[in-house]
């Protein structure tokens, strides 16, 4: 028979005691996963910080980046093409043109490497009269050898003859079965925290050899073979000026434009320097009549 009694309660000591016990585990568990999120939390903020760390610094480099002047950028094949190729008849036609700074001969020390004469160029991207005579250089040097690499780039835009066009040798390399060519380019024509941004370096014999030449420390400085010297753009950059860098390409082969009169005629004269250094080799190019005629003003500077 069932029973009519309902079932006893536990003491009210005991539920207490119970419900404390239960609080206490609800605690534990809590600070448990309190625990737990901090471990898990911690590299998740961690990540935030530094991410938020370098989006500030990103910030204020570029507050205090570039601020004027263009980047250097691989040469347009076409611009190259052109500029290797002035036709020869072009440039003898022009004979020393219109240039206005002659080689001065240098009585030290050959400058050789492997055996062969060598060039050394000193520059840098951001000069308007550098801008002015590499183009002149490629003119030439690409009747010797081949390059690799040229850069295209333009001076400064805060200097005299602003954002001339022109090609740089940073980065570049040259081969040639006559000579060696060593082109550097100090800085760039890029403003970074007040100044321009260092490219290359001259090695330490390097650094004697621009020193010797060019007590003045200006530049571009062109040494042939410690023979002939060039410091300083060879014709008016201003005749660059406006023109784009396939306009000046295009001119080089046009024998009545003031750019190919400048520029070829520095060539002129800078192939007329080399062929002093290599013996008259090759003969295909120092017995042309633009290197007979570019010849005696060697000895003008």
């Amino acid at each position: 028979m069932a029973s009519d009694t309902p079932p006893s309660r536990p003491p009210a000591r005991e539920r207490l005691a119970a419900e404390r016990a239960a609080a206490a585990r609800k605690r534990i568990e809590e600070a448990r996963r309190r625990r737990l999120l901090m471990m898990v939390g911690a590299p998740v903020l961690a990540i935030v910080v530094v991410v938020a760390v370098l989006v500030a610094v990103k910030l204020v480099s570029g507050s205090s980046g570039p601020k004027s002047g263009k980047s250097a950028t691989a040469a347009d094949q076409g611009v190259i093409t052109r500029v290797t190729t002035v036709p020869t008849a072009v440039l003898d036609k022009i004979g020393i043109g219109s240039i206005s700074r002659h080689p001065t001969v240098l009585t030290g020390v050959a400058l050789t490497a492997g055996g062969k004469p060598r060039v050394l160029y000193v520059g840098a991207e951001y000069c308007p009269f550098c801008a002015a005579e590499r183009w002149s250089v490629v003119v030439a040097l690409a009747r010797f050898g081949s390059f690799a690499n040229l850069g295209q780039a333009s001076s400064s835009a805060a200097d005299t003859y602003p954002s001339t066009a022109t090609l740089t040798f940073h980065g570049a390399s040259y081969r040639s079965n006559y000579i060696t060519f060593t082109g550097k380019e100090l800085q760039g024509n890029r403003v970074v925290n007040g100044k321009y941004a260092t490219l290359d370096t001259l090695s330490s014999g390097d650094r004697a050899v621009f020193d010797r030449v060019n007590p003045s420390g200006s530049i571009p400085v062109l040494d042939l073979g410690g023979k002939y010297l060039i410091a300083g753009a060879s014709y008016d950059p201003g005749v660059l000026k406006g023109s784009t860098h396939a306009q000046i390409a295009a001119a080089l082969s046009d024998s009545t434009s003031g750019i190919a009169k400048s520029v070829d005629g520095a060539a002129n004269l800078i192939t007329a320097a080399i062929c002093a250094l290599t013996a008259n080799r090759p003969t295909a190019v120092c017995a042309t009549a633009a290197v007979r005629a570019a010849t005696p003003s060697l000895s003008n500077g």
